[in-house]
């Protein structure tokens, strides 16, 4: 695994770890647009769970390459609905959001955790 995707999947760890903890401790920034989103109150914890194992899987992915991808393509795809949502509720604004914190995780698949 390449230095420059070693930096990308720990940068993208930090990233989307700090996503979960803004949901776990219901941030203002992060609640009150999920709010507008339609996002049910329900499935906020599972989110932030869902985001925190994206981030420890790229941790763990710099010395378990599988790993590594698995939890990036995971990370793309939680981003990728996290933009639909935000389409869907006419956000426009916010659509940067979700690409930005995807963006790390993707580009280290695109490097290559097995090279």
């Amino acid at each position: 695994m390449s230095t420059t995707a070693v930096v990308f999947a720990l940068v993208g760890a930090f990233m989307v770890g700090f996503s979960a903890a803004s949901v776990f401790f219901k941030a203002k920034w992060v609640v009150e647009p999920m709010v507008e989103y339609g996002v049910p109150r329900a499935w906020w914890n599972w989110l932030g769970l869902a985001k925190a194992a994206g981030a420890a899987g790229l941790v763990a992915g710099v010395f378990v390459p599988a790993m590594g991808v698995a939890a990036a393509i995971g990370i793309a795809l939680y981003f990728t609905g996290a933009v639909i949502t935000v389409l869907r509720a006419k956000s426009y604004a916010h659509v940067a959001f979700p690409v930005i914190y995807a963006a790390p995780a993707v580009v280290a698949l695109a490097l290559g955790f097995s090279g």
